[in-house]
C-alpha cells in the first residue's frame, strides 16, 4: 500500500501495521474521507496520513477485503480467506462515499449455514467469527460450507473457467481439513505452463574442491559471483519463457528483474537448488576458515541476515515446497505491481492476482489436511523481500563468512536434528 514493511498477511494482502490499522478503522467507524486534490495523491511511508481518502482508496483498489473485520472491531479478523478480493470501480466509489454502510445498515443478515445457521459470514469469507464455536468441533452435525477467497467470479475473470458452476462452493480454509477434490483444470494448464519455463537441471558451476585444500576469502567470492551469474542467467531464460511473455513491454520485464534478481535467486537457492547448495557449496564452504579479523568486523546486519537466512531454510524444509509452489511463488514474487516506472500496472496486477489464485487452489487440492499450507508459503515472500534489501548493505568481504555461517548451521540442523545453533558456533 504505502511501501512501507509488510508484516503479513492482512484482510486478503500483504501490507505493512500501519495499513492494516488504518483500514480496520476506517471500515469499522464507517468513516467517509475526502480529497482536497485530484484524488491520486502519493502513498508512501512519509505521506501515507497527509490523505486519508486516497490511503483507502488504495487499500481497497489492492484487494483489500471490508468483510474480513469482525464487526466488533475487536482482534481476530472472522475472515481468514486470503488472497486479494478484486471489487469493481462502482462498488469502491459507494464505500467511499458512505452510501455502502448505509445499504449495509438497512439489509438483513444473511446466512450460509446449510441447516440455518449463521456464522455471521458473508461470501468470500473463509471462517466464522471468533466468538462462534470451530467448525472443527461440529463437522459431524453440522459442516458449513461456503465460498472462500477463490471464487467463481474470480476464476472466471482471473483464470477462465468453463466448469465454474461445478464448483461454486469451496470448504473453510482454516476451520477444518478441506476433504479432497480435483484441481481446476485451469489452474493445472497454467501450473504446468509454469514448471516448464523452469531450468531445475543441476547448476553447472563446478565446487568440487580437492580434500586438504584450504579455501581462501578471494576465492569463495569468486564462486558466490559464479553461481549468481548463472542463476541470473537462468532467470533471464525464464522470464522468455513465461506463459504470459507476450503480455508485457521488455521494458517492464527489465525493470521487474532489476528490482527483484536477488529475491528469485535466494527463492532458488532455499528451494529447488537447496540439496546442491546445501552439498556442494557447503563442502567448500567447509574448507574456508575465516580470519579473527574477519569474524570481529562482521557487521550487525550481517548476523541479522545470517538469522533470517537460518530461519527461513528451516521454515521451507520443514513445508518442503514442490516445484508447482516454487513457479507459482517466482511468478507472483516477480509480479510485483509496486515497482516505480512501470507501464502495465493494471496488467502487472491481474497477472499477479491470477497466479495467487491458481497457487491457493493447487495447495488446497495437493495438501487438504494443510489448511495453513497457503498462507505460511505466502508469507515467505515478504522475508525474502526483506533479507534481500538487507543484502545490499552488506559488505562484500563479509559475503563468504555470511554464507559459511548461514550453511554451516542448515547443515548441521538436517545432520543432527537441531533447532538452533548460537552464533559463535556458525564461525567454526
Amino acid at each position: 500500500i504505502c511501501g512501507d514493511r509488510a508484516t503479513g498477511l492482512h484482510y486478503g494482502i500483504i501490507s505493512c501495521e500501519g495499513c492494516k490499522g488504518f483500514f480496520k478503522r476506517s471500515i469499522c467507524n464507517k468513516r467517509v474521507y475526502r480529497c482536497s486534490r485530484d484524488k491520486n495523491c502519493e502513498m508512501s511511508r512519509k505521506q501515507r496520513n497527509r490523505c486519508q481518502y486516497c490511503r483507502l482508496l488504495k487499500c481497497l483498489q489492492m484487494g483489500m477485503n471490508r468483510k474480513a473485520i469482525r464487526e466488533d472491531g475487536m482482534p481476530g479478523g472472522r475472515n481468514k480467506s486470503i488472497g486479494p478480493v478484486q471489487i469493481s470501480d462502482e462498488e469502491i466509489e459507494r464505500i467511499m462515499s458512505g452510501q455502502e454502510f448505509k445499504d449495509d445498515a438497512n439489509m438483513p443478515e444473511h446466512t450460509w449455514g446449510n441447516n440455518g445457521d449463521s456464522d455471521h459470514s458473508s461470501p468470500g469469507n473463509g471462517i466464522s467469527d471468533g466468538n462462534q464455536p470451530s467448525p472443527v468441533s461440529t463437522l459431524s452435525s453440522n459442516r458449513s460450507v461456503e465460498l472462500n477467497g477463490y471464487t467463481a467470479a474470480l476464476r472466471e475473470q482471473y483464470i477462465g473457467n468453463a466448469m465454474a458452476q461445478h464448483y461454486q462452493f469451496l470448504p473453510h480454509l482454516f476451520g477444518y481439513a478441506a476433504q479432497p477434490r480435483s484441481l481446476y483444470p485451469q489452474s493445472h494448464t497454467l501450473i504446468s505452463q509454469l514448471v516448464a519455463a523452469e531450468e531445475l537441471a543441476p547448476l553447472g558451476t563446478p565446487m568440487l574442491i580437492e580434500d586438504g585444500y584450504r579455501v581462501t576469502q578471494v576465492e569463495l567470492f569468486a564462486l558466490l559471483c559464479r553461481l549468481a551469474d548463472e542463476l541470473l542467467f537462468r532467470q533471464i531464460s525464464w522470464i522468455k519463457k513465461l506463459p504470459f511473455f507476450c503480455e508485457l513491454s521488455i521494458e517492464d520485464y527489465t525493470r521487474l528483474l532489476s528490482a527483484t534478481w536477488q529475491e528469485l535467486i535466494l527463492l532458488a537457492c532455499l528451494t529447488v537448488y537447496s540439496a546442491q547448495v546445501l552439498g556442494d557449496l557447503a563442502n567448500v564452504t567447509d574448507k574456508y576458515t575465516p580470519s579473527d579479523d574477519e569474524l570481529q568486523s562482521f557487521s550487525e546486519d550481517g548476523m541479522e541476515v545470517m538469522e533470517k537466512l537460518i530461519y527461513l531454510f528451516r521454515k521451507f524444509h520443514q513445508l518442503k515446497v514442490s516445484n508447482e509452489e516454487y513457479a507459482c511463488m517466482k511468478a507472483i514474487n516477480f509480479l510485483n505491481q509496486d515497482i516505480r516506472g512501470l507501464t502495465n500496472v493494471t496488467q502487472l496486477e491481474q497477472l499477479n492476482k491470477r497466479y495467487w489464485y491458481v497457487c491457493q487452489d493447487y495447495t488446497e487440492y495437493k495438501y487438504p489436511h494443510q489448511p495453513k499450507r497457503f498462507p505460511e508459503i505466502m508469507m515467505c515472500l515478504p522475508e525474502i523481500r526483506c533479507i534481500a534489501g538487507k543484502l545490499v548493505n552488506i559488505p562484500l568481504e563479509q559475503l563468504p563468512l555470511l554464507f559459511k555461517a548461514v550453511l554451516h548451521s542448515c547443515k548441521s540442523s538436517l545432520n543432527n536434528y537441531r533447532t538452533g545453533s548460537s552464533p559463535c558456533e556458525l564461525f567454526y
